[in-house]
């Protein structure tokens, strides 16, 4: 009997080295693989319109990250298929081929140019429309305040899931990309997706990043700029509170502010940008799907 017990004990000892000697075994099948990136989905959705988001399949590893019109692009590594991937968001204006590089080499997409539909808008305030001359030199300050976080490439991707969470909850009021009309001038094109709520609501950060810029602005209000690595940016406006502060790391669902009517708006409402390598793309094709509220 005590012959059998041992047998038996080795027997199970080297079932166990074999199962070890397994799984270290496939660490080391991958061992480029970063801890950021998602098991289960690839890091951000593609989308091939204008304001969207175009992911390009590399055939190799990286060795800087891929380029599009001299901007550094956001790049992730894909563990279901052991693969890289490049993302670019497309600008507004873009034609119906994009095409990036990536360790000398080029890769292309065609996408479907969407036509945005027209968007009328009244607002009381005149200045607010047409600046006056006293108002130009804070907006050009403010504007020499953002444009470097737009345009900010910092190498640590902290945006580590699929998609990313709706800060607030509310309706869409309105969508991205809309050709707006400010009592009936043109102006630029809606940059981002507005949520109607009641003043004071809670916003979340809609994913991991740092906050890089604080302020209260001439057309946005109060703000929260977010930075989610790799050139990719959020941008929160009209807040009528700000609850963190520049320089803070957040965590998805980390409360951020409350909504407000601050700057041009016409109520309560949450401005949500999203920028990546500085071209303004649609929020909603990173919003994960909204679960049915229980009642």
């Amino acid at each position: 009997m005590l012959l059998i017990s041992k047998l038996q004990q080795c027997v199970i000892t080297i079932i166990l080295l074999t199962t070890t000697t397994v799984a270290v075994s496939n660490e080391i099948i991958n061992p480029n693989q970063p801890p950021t990136t998602s098991p289960v989905e690839t890091l951000l959705p593609e989308k091939l319109i204008n304001g969207g988001i175009a992911l390009f399949q590399l055939d190799e590893k990286p060795l800087s990250p891929p380029q599009w019109q001299g901007k550094s692009l956001l790049y992730f590594y894909q563990p279901s298929n052991q693969q890289w991937y490049a993302a670019l968001g497309i600008p507004l204006d873009s034609g119906p081929t994009i095409s990036i590089t990536s360790n000398g080499k080029s890769y292309s997409k065609s996408l479907a140019v969407k036509e945005y539909p027209k968007q009328y808008i009244t607002i009381k305030n005149k200045r607010q429309v047409n600046p006056e001359q006293r108002d130009m030199s804070r907006i050009q300050a403010e504007y020499q305040q953002m444009r470097p976080i737009y345009q900010s490439y910092t190498p640590q991707l902290l945006h580590s899931t699929g998609k990313m969470l709706r800060p607030v909850d509310g309706v869409t009021s309105s969508p991205f990309g809309l050709k707006r009309f400010f009592n009936q001038q043109p102006r630029r094109p809606h940059s981002g997706l507005d949520i109607a709520a009641p003043e004071g609501t809670p916003i979340k950060s809609p994913s991991r990043g740092k906050v890089v810029l604080t302020g209260d602005f001439f057309f946005n209000g109060q703000s929260v700029f977010i930075d989610h690595g790799q050139g990719l940016i959020s941008m929160m406006c009209h807040l009528s509170s700000i609850h963190v502060e520049q320089g803070q790391m957040l965590e998805s669902g980390d409360l951020v502010g409350t909504v407000g009517k601050t700057g041009r708006a016409t109520g309560p409402h949450l401005h949500w940008t999203v920028s990546l390598n500085n071209n303004r793309i649609d929020p909603a094709i990173l919003l994960e799907p909204r679960q049915p509220t229980k009642r």
